[in-house]
């Protein structure tokens, strides 16, 4: 596209846009009183950082109110956001910060982790999927049935325990063993999580990614990998399927044609 020429209101627009954005960088259309810039700056940022600050409460708390503001400035100054939608904001900072934000001294090791981590709530409270369009016997016996799994419910796997990071527990390090957790909407729409271990995220990923099993092969399977006698794993493992109905990460079995 070619640069708008010097003086047309689109050229004034666009200088105007580039100063709001980055005003270390960019001066200020010179016909416009300084008074009213600040006035502009002030609002289009404010509204910016307190809406990513509302989105990712927790990140927002491991920061100093300096060091915040930076952060956020450089989002505001240097990403390109792709929708003109303000709930996908979050999802625009998300990106940002797996792109573009590199290595700074003062992030912690586990921000990208714990942004994404608070993103998927929002993002999972949004989902347009619902549970009631998915066909699934309730009272489907789930072991020797074909578990059906929600389509609200995300499998997640993280280096850092995100769930519990806050200011008074920050790791410097990354734990031996992921964190696995579903995060899950209900009927009623609330987001809730569940931390799950190597076994019950196995389980989950494979009923989420290969469909059509019944329970006791999905976990004969695991028995496989794991070299452990089947026997061992089915009291278990049938627990932990009846625990993720109670909570609407499954919805039951398919039902038989």
């Amino acid at each position: 596209m070619p640069a708008p020429a010097e003086g047309s209101l689109r050229d004034l627009q666009t200088r105007f846009a580039a100063h709001i954005r980055d005003p270390d960088a960019n001066p200020a259309p010179g016909d416009v009183e300084d008074r009213r810039m600040a006035i502009y700056r002030e609002l289009f940022f404010n509204n910016i950082q307190g809406f990513i600050a509302g989105n990712f409460p927790v990140l927002r708390k491991l920061y100093s109110r300096q060091d915040w503001l930076a952060l956020v400035r450089d989002f505001y100054a240097r990403h390109q956001s792709h929708t003109p939608m303000f709930p996908e904001l979050p999802r625009e900072f998300l990106q940002f910060m797996e792109s573009e934000r590199g290595d700074h001294a003062g992030d912690p090791p586990f921000a990208l982790e714990l942004a994404h981590y608070e993103w998927a709530e929002l993002a999972l409270y949004m989902d347009e999927n619902d549970i009631d369009d998915v066909p699934a016997d309730p009272a489907g016996d789930l072991l020797d049935g074909r578990p059906v799994a929600s389509p609200v419910a995300w499998l997640l796997s993280y280096q850092y325990p995100v769930h519990r990071i806050r200011p008074d527990f920050q790791p410097t390090e990354a734990p031996a063993s992921p964190t696995y957790l579903v995060v899950y909407r209900r009927r009623n729409d609330r987001v809730r999580f569940m931390e799950l271990n190597a076994v019950s995220a196995r389980l989950l990923h494979l009923i989420q990614s290969e469909p059509g099993l019944t329970g006791r092969q999905y976990l004969e399977r695991i028995a496989g990998e794991l070299g452990q006698p089947a026997e061992q794993l089915l009291d278990g493992g049938s627990n932990i399927l009846d625990d993720l109905a109670r909570r609407e990460v499954l919805l039951g079995t398919r039902p038989e044609s």
